[in-house]
């Protein structure tokens, strides 16, 4: 223990001095100190020049330092495999009771010179109650939750208890190299030998596949001693059979096989299939000969509805496009023969609508906030554009104009290709009313008029919006043409139908608008918590919180669960738990300023059985973390050479750390004490000598 300054400590000479001559100097003009007796003024001399000087040690801002010794007594960790797979063997009913007894062992022997702590390991790691019901094995995690949580400390020893296999993470030896200087002392359970069993290994299927689309499917099988046996594997959709073949081992006592499968996809929303492997003679066991895999079946296609006044070459080089894209379902017909149905509709291409214009048709499409592309010709009076709210105002007469495209500067709602941009400088004219028009409010602008080389301020294909709903205007018809150009140009179509597909994509792209939303995810695990999360907003788009959110859950046995959202910060948050697996289907709703508001969709909960698929122990990996660690490596039900050769073992010990403590010495209790006590004395012999 030693004093240290950033002063240096030659200053407590003058600080003496100067407490000494202020001690002399104090009483040396008092008459009554005069008359004391000499050993009554030494003491208050004395008194006032430690007060003085210990307070000018104090003000140099001396630091304390101490060295302390604490010892730490090794940790042992017991880390035990929690997943599913330890019930794959034959001692299972005895494995529980071994691990018991092992760690009471334990405690009773090394209870008082370890500090010892248990840990599981199955899905996640944790201290809860052992059960073996964990549906995967994620060892690799339990040795990065030691090197976590343990950093730095004195880790004894690992006692791991587990039958070897993983399938989640990495392997676990190269989480545990992390652990350095740390035995690693591997309790085995289960058995190596390779059973006679054949089984599902794997499925790879996509997440999502399209309505009457075509989707892979991809099975590995496994085999061990089924040497030239034949067996069949059969798919179900919801229990209907719907493919099967037929596959034969090769004469090896292990092997692989790889079964392919084209499947069709029927129907829309979460369907059910199940892989059945035939069973053999022998088997080991038959549960991991079928598995089941679940495939949201989507409509994707959007439904684009054509109408037209008249027939027109427009019409078609329009379709022809649409048709390209198998994700697109487009309905042509003309107005007179239109049977008024919307249903489903995603946008609508109006072609000359001054063209046996309906009145009613327009009510429909507005009534139902359905995004409409309008291709006006000189056929469509000006009386006829002002009804079609597309804020198009000041066109006269009855003349038309021949007008060519030009690309608008600062376009970038999408991207249009150099191609496009050349294609545009050739593109012949199209037929349009003559005379500029006038566009209310701020509307997006992809093309310009252009005569010849003179560039117009008119607009020739913009973009409007009312409402969060899109509006496409083509001030022109005759774009057939600039199809045919084309092909002359380049001999395909492609400029053509880039510049029209973007176009129409970008109407049918729906913008976010008002209301209630929910962010719920399509899968989960039977180990997952369901969390779903959600958010209102007002007319102004702002997240607000006071309406109230109710969600109605219902599993694939018609079972209904209520529940109700909960505020989180600007949003709302449920949990639901973890649930059963199976198919469910959901549905919220809410009620603001009179109105009602819903969402809904379906989630699937997947039980996950891969711990069933494996019937041999991996001891390989138990011992590859013994020898890597200058463990050990023993049968479980030998613990007990364990609890011996831990005895012997030198490197299990305690460790003595060296601690350094840092302290002002004006945070000593005792230094201001003894000022105190310093400066009372003084003051307590100057009354009692008589100082006024």
């Amino acid at each position: 223990m030693h004093l240290i300054s950033d002063i240096s400590l030659w200053f407590t000479i003058p600080i003496a001095l100067i407490s000494g001559f202020l001690s002399i100097y104090v009483y040396q003009k008092n008459t009554w100190f005069s008359d004391l007796r000499k050993y009554h003024q030494h003491s208050l001399r004395v008194l006032r020049f430690c007060s003085l000087f210990l307070i000018g040690i104090l003000l140099l801002g001396l630091i304390l330092q101490s060295i302390n010794y604490r010892d730490e007594k090794p940790i042992f960790i017991t880390l035990i495999d929690n997943s599913n797979s330890i019930m794959n063997y034959k001692d299972t009913n005895s494995i529980k009771d071994q691990i018991n007894d092992f760690k009471s062992q334990l405690k009773s022997r090394y209870g008082e010179k370890f500090e010892l702590v248990d840990l599981i390991v199955g899905t996640n790691v944790s201290n809860q109650k052992l059960d073996f019901r964990d549906k995967t094995s994620n060892l690799e995690a339990g040795f990065e939750k030691i090197n976590y949580d343990y950093y730095n400390r004195n880790i004894g020893g690992i006692a791991f208890i587990s039958d070897g296999n993983f399938n989640v993470g990495a392997n676990p030896a190269y989480a545990a190299e992390k652990i350095s200087l740390t035995p690693i002392f591997s309790l085995a359970v289960g058995d190596t030998t390779p059973k006679k069993d054949q089984l599902i290994k794997n499925i790879s299927a996509n997440d999502i596949a399209f309505l009457n689309n075509d989707f892979p499917v991809e099975v590995d099988i496994e085999s061990i001693k089924f040497s030239g046996k034949s067996a069949r594997l059969t798919i179900f959709e919801n229990g209907n059979q719907i493919a099967s073949q037929t596959l034969t081992y090769s004469n090896s006592k292990r092997d692989f096989k790889q079964l392919n499968f084209t499947l069709k996809a029927k129907k829309i929303g979460f369907q059910t299939y199940t892989v059945k492997l035939q069973p053999l003679e022998g088997e080991k066991t038959l549960k991991n000969n079928q598995r089941t895999f679940y495939v949201e079946i989507i409509d994707s296609r959007n439904k684009v509805l054509m109408l037209a006044g008249a027939p027109h070459p427009d019409v078609a080089a329009l379709k022809e496009v649409l048709d390209q894209n198998e994700n697109i379902e487009t309905e042509s017909v003309l107005i007179k023969d239109w049977d008024k149905s919307i249903e489903k509709t995603d946008l609508v291409i109006w072609h000359e609508p001054g063209t046996n214009f309906d009145n009613n048709v327009l009510e429909i499409f507005q009534n139902r906030n359905i995004p409409v592309f309008y291709v006006i010709g000189p056929n469509t009076e000006a009386n006829v554009i002002s009804k079609l709210n597309i804020g198009i105002s000041g066109v006269k007469g009855n003349k038309t104009d021949d007008i060519q495209p030009t690309l608008k500067e600062g376009f970038n709602e999408f991207e249009l290709t150099e191609k496009v941009e050349e294609a545009l400088e050739y593109y012949p004219p199209l037929k349009s009313k003559f005379g500029s028009f006038k566009i209310e409010g701020n509307p997006t602008i992809l093309l310009n008029q252009r005569v010849g080389p003179v560039k117009k301020n008119d607009p020739l294909l913009f973009f409007v919006n009312r409402n969060s709903i899109k509006t496409g205007v083509l001030y022109g018809e005759g774009i057939w043409r600039w199809k045919l150009n084309d092909f002359i140009r380049s001999g395909n179509h492609e400029a053509f139908s880039e510049l029209i597909s973007k176009t129409l994509n970008f109407l049918m792209v729906k913008q976010q608008e008002a209301g209630l939303r929910i962010e719920f995810p399509k899968r989960f695990s039977i180990e997952e918590d369901v969390i779903v999360n959600a958010s209102f907003y007002n007319a102004a788009l702002e997240p607000i919180t006071k309406p109230q959110i109710q969600l109605k859950l219902s599993d694939d046995k018609g079972k209904v669960f209520r529940s109700q959202f909960g505020v989180s910060g600007s949003g709302y948050k449920l949990s639901l738990g973890k649930l059963k697996a199976g198919k469910y289907k959901w549905e919220a709703d809410t009620k603001f300023n009179g109105k009602t508001y819903r969402k809904s969709g379906a989630f699937i909960v997947e039980d996950i059985e891969i711990e069933k698929i494996e019937t041999a122990a991996n001891h390989g990996v138990m011992k590859q973390l013994a020898k890597q660690s200058n463990g050990s490596f023993y049968q479980l039900k030998d613990y007990q050479k364990l609890l011996n050769d831990i005895e012997k073992r030198e490197d299990i010990t305690t460790i003595s750390f060296e601690e350094t403590e840092f302290n002002k010495l004006i945070d000593y209790l005792s230094i201001l004490i003894l000022l105190f006590l310093l400066l009372a004395a003084e003051w307590f012999l100057r009354r009692y000598l008589g100082s006024y």
